[in-house]
């Protein structure tokens, strides 16, 4: 029976099946195309990494390399902090069937030492830590990150919808969240507002969800606008932002939203509840085959057809369900990923627990974005809603 290797004998065995290159011959194969990897961990990784290196933990190697280079006869090079991971990181390249396969000596260390380019870490540690998970997706990573840490989102109403969208947001590392509601906690909210306390009845909701969401991620940026959105405020409010998360539990707010969107070709994030049903879907006008609100509601629908929580009432989870898939689509769309509700409008049905989806295409007859909409202001959107 074969006594174990001692670590110095394993990884001179190591060695003898791995190639390995200098720090500067990896350069030069760089150059040439080969796919350079920093096998460190995120935290390693935030204080500097090779330039153009793709950064992509040990751990993950197997999970995630065939979404980074599907091609096994591209030269792939490993490196770590000081040369021994890359070793490991190489050989499993090599089991998978990577043709071309080296180890780079020395590691970051090395690399660092001999005066080579790096790319200046972009992430603190901190960063680094508290969106790991996040990270290490191929879809996210660092410059992904760095987007989210940039943008900036509005949110009609700190309620229902909100709550969870807030929530989620915030601890996703969305920079700068602007929280736009005048109304104040009830006890009546706590079923499913679950962003506020019992503690906060009477407080503002702006000032409560601005406390939850600096105890969850201090590093966010949140701003409170203690309005109710009017003709007179629309833009002003909405101005400087990437999207809106449209909270509102009003038809008035809604066709303001979509006016002010529109004329500031911002995405607007919908949706709404009642009872046991949500819908959502995007509106954005920086595309083209994009409907606005209007070609889903030409009009507001009588008050008896379309009753708020208050008098309808709402299955406390429902909310919570339909402000993450808001949310959902807000990261998305600050990301740049996936395929947005865009044309489509997602409806849940919590009692038979079914998702339907339907086309929503755009009107050319629209008030709101047909070729013969005319706007004619924003007092006489309100003026039109309080009609009907």
């Amino acid at each position: 029976m074969n006594a174990p290797l001692d670590r110095e004998s394993w990884l001179t065995s190591l060695r003898e099946r791995v190639t390995e290159l200098s720090p500067a011959d990896a350069l030069l194969k760089q150059a040439q195309g080969a796919l350079l990897i920093d096998v460190r961990e995120d935290n390693e990784r935030a204080a500097g990494s090779p330039v153009g290196a793709v950064g992509l933990s040990r751990g993950y190697l197997e999970l995630r390399i065939e979404e980074i280079e599907p091609n096994r006869d591209r030269v792939v090079l490993a490196l770590c902090g000081s040369g021994r991971r890359s070793l490991l990181a190489a050989e499993t390249l090599q089991r998978m069937g990577y043709r071309f396969v080296a180890s780079v000596v020395g590691g970051f260390e090395r690399w660092k030492t001999e005066g080579l380019p790096i790319s200046a870490g972009q992430l603190d540690t901190d960063t680094a830590e508290r969106y790991a998970r996040q990270l290490r997706l191929p879809q996210v990573g660092e410059a992904g990150q760095l987007k989210l840490a940039q943008a900036r989102v509005a949110l009609l109403g700190a309620g229902g919808l909100g709550a969870p969208a807030a929530l989620y947001l915030a601890a996703a590392g969305v920079g700068r969240l602007t929280l736009i509601d005048d109304d104040r906690v009830e006890r009546s909210n706590l079923h499913r507002q679950v962003i506020h306390a019992d503690a906060r009845v009477g407080m503002a909701k702006t000032e409560s969800a601005r406390m939850t969401l600096t105890a969850l991620n201090p590093r966010v940026n949140v701003e409170l606008r203690q309005e109710r959105l009017r003709a007179d405020n629309v833009e002003r409010l909405l101005e400087g932002h990437n999207l809106i998360v449209d909270g509102a539990d009003n038809f008035p707010a809604r066709y303001l939203l979509a006016a002010a969107t529109r004329r500031l070709s911002m995405p607007m994030v919908y949706g709404a509840v009642e009872r046991f049903t949500g819908q959502v879907s995007v509106f954005d006008p920086r595309r083209s085959d994009s409907p606005c609100y209007r070609c889903l509601f030409p009009e507001p629908p009588a008050a008896e057809d379309a009753p708020n929580c208050s008098e309808a009432g709402v299955l406390g989870v429902l909310p919570g369900i339909v402000g993450l898939l808001q949310a959902t689509e807000a990261l998305k769309l600050i990301l740049g990923i996936g395929e947005p509700l865009v044309g489509r409008l997602l409806s849940f049905d919590a009692l038979s627990m079914r998702f339907r989806e339907t086309r929503l295409p755009r009107d050319p007859a629209c008030p709101g974005c047909g070729s013969a909409a005319v706007f004619a202001g924003y007092e006489d959107i309100e003026r039109f809603c309080a009609a009907h």
